[in-house]
């Protein structure tokens, strides 16, 4: 990681100078200066327009991070892995695909802490490869995340089912949809806080499970000693194979599903130069911890044959998820319960966090002319609350489809979603590539960035060539042994969704490919920002444990 806390002040970069500069793009961030002709006078007035509020903080961005890590697909959906390629298939997979999510949050960080924008996905396509794959990104990662909060909120009424079995779970569903965009409408720090808290509790939920499964292993609870008994069954430790392990990796990447919200949150932040950095750094150990232990710890208490495995796969399935059946198997008959309100919190989170998320987008892609000019406007506190309505009245839209009695409208348009979270993942890579390229190419000094992420080229070509895996992957089942046409297009639904977004503004606006030199790396910059005053500037720190992990960040020749 660069620390460059004496040229915050200095020249941009260290450029050639024989080097043309580059027009610079307009910053969003800046006040809108407007010109009004009053009878025949020309008069000019500079009008301030509310801008989002950079109030994060740093403890709040930490848990932001880690709450995107943490989700129903690792409390619910892990068992599956297990089960598809045994214990150590299991820990291969999630250690794969751990590495793949922590190289492209590492490629969102330098990138982010160079140019702090709320929506890097349709700001970065647009900037670093082509206008068209921007808006394309930008849309779908907005529709992405809408309908994966109205899924959320069937969740939540199933959930809360569990307790309360004969009342409506739409009265629930419709509660959570207020609470989440309470939470949001109040201000950014309301969000961060709730976010803080709810993140808190998931954390805390891990590593009592990581405790209990150790006492549970190791027969201190009272049951036998298990040791690596379950590692010598049928099937342990690896079933089938290579086929087995390549089947739970496409589990484990959509379990991390999530995690670039982060990046997000950094046109939010009140110090991206130190704060996103040390988030960053958080990636690699709290994939390590929370993803590789608790597979490790659900691998030796449970063997890769139980049936439950395979059976819990949403929310109504708690009872047999496989923290449930750990939690069980220490003597605890009230597990079920305990694990159905960190799911809950857990849904709330995920629908929470994805209401932010689309309320960001969407106010960047109206301030970019790229969507209705309406949703650009701002509360006096920082919040796009026009954004934020028009994204939760279609999410309640969606969930009251699911009410229908015919659930194909509502499966087909759930599964949009399917394969977009590979797409962000893999665009940022892309974009990474591209502007890395670029910024050497315009004679930039890597010593002027404020962070600077590992093993580049290594990172990013990684990244991109496990998501086109697993994104091929992802329909193996829909063509071998039989093809079954309808679940095929159901799969790879969001391809063609995410090509007539592309398609349709790159022909209407006739955009083309952006060559490396023209890529604009002067305007909206962290540096330009701390110059003007909007950014305040802090020291950079090191020190502690972070001086031994410092080796993951060093910089790239």
């Amino acid at each position: 990681m660069s620390n460059n806390s004496d040229g915050v002040f200095g020249a941009l970069h260290h450029r050639d100078p024989a080097l043309s500069e580059n027009p610079g793009s307009a910053n969003i961030y800046e006040f809108v200066e407007e010109k009004h002709i009053d009878d025949g006078k020309s008069m000019e007035s500079t009008k301030k327009q509310p801008k989002l509020q950079r109030k994060l903080k740093g403890r709040q961005m930490g848990m932001i991070a880690i709450g995107g890590t943490i989700g129903t697909g690792l409390f619910i959906g892990s068992g599956s892995t297990l089960a598809d390629a045994g214990p150590a298939g299991a820990l291969v997979a999630f250690a794969v695909m751990g590495s793949m999510v922590f190289f492209v949050c590492t490629s969102l960080g330098e990138m982010s802490t160079f140019i702090p924008t709320s929506d890097p996905f349709n700001h970065f396509g647009a900037r670093f490869l082509d206008p068209a794959l921007g808006f394309a990104f930008g849309w779908n990662y907005w529709y992405s995340w809408m309908l994966t909060v109205g899924s959320e909120l069937v969740a939540c009424g199933i959930i809360v089912q569990y307790w309360l079995p004969n009342l409506n779970s739409a009265i629930w569903s419709v509660i959570s949809l207020l609470v989440m965009f309470s939470f949001n409408a109040i201000s950014v720090r309301g969000y961060g806080e709730a976010e803080f808290w709810m993140a808190s509790l998931k954390v805390s939920a891990v590593l009592v499970f990581v405790v209990v499964g150790i006492l549970t292993v190791t027969g201190a609870t009272g049951g036998e000693f298990i040791g690596g008994r379950n590692w010598h069954v049928e099937g342990a430790p690896f079933k089938d194979h290579i086929v087995g392990v390549l089947k739970a990796c496409i589990v484990a990447a959509f379990s991390m599903q999530g995690t670039e919200i982060v990046g997000i949150t950094v046109g939010e932040c009140a110090n991206p130069r130190r704060e996103v950095p040390r988030v960053i750094r958080s990636v690699f150990w709290r994939i390590l911890f929370f993803y590789i232990a608790s597979i490790l710890i659900i691998g030796l208490v449970i063997p890769n044959s139980d049936p439950n495995l395979v059976s819990a796969s949403g929310a109504g399935d708690i009872a047999i998820s496989p923290f449930t059946l750990v939690i069980k198997a220490a003597g605890a008959d009230w597990a079920a319960h305990v694990m159905n309100a960190v799911v809950l919190v857990t849904v709330l989170s995920a629908g929470n966090s994805g209401l932010y998320a689309c309320t960001r987008v969407l106010w960047v892609l109206a301030n970019e002319g790229k969507a209705p000019r309406v949703l650009r406007r701002v509360t006096k506190y920082g919040i796009p609350l026009w954004a934020l309505g028009f994204t939760s009245l279609c999410s309640a839209i969606i969930f009251c489809i699911s009410l229908a009695g015919n659930q194909s409208v509502y499966v087909f348009l759930i599964n949009l979603s399917g394969l977009t979270g590979m797409g962000f993942w893999l665009g940022i890579s892309l974009c990474h590539w591209r502007f890395r390229r670029s910024y050497i190419a315009q004679g930039y000094s890597l010593d002027d960035l404020p962070y600077v992420a590992s093993f580049f080229p290594f990172g990013p070509v990684y990244a991109c060539t496990l998501l086109v895996l697993i994104t091929i992957g992802q329909g193996y089942g829909t063509i071998w042994p039989k093809f079954d046409a309808v679940s095929f297009v159901s799969t790879y639904l969001a391809i063609p969704v995410f090509l007539v977004f592309w398609l349709t503004w790159k022909l209407t606006k006739r955009t083309k490919w952006i060559k490396l030199m023209d890529i604009d790396l002067t305007s909206g910059t962290l540096l330009e920002m701390e110059q003007n005053g909007d950014i305040e500037v802090f020291a950079q720190e090191e020190g502690g444990w972070r001086k031994y992990t410092k080796w993951f960040h060093r910089k790239s020749d």
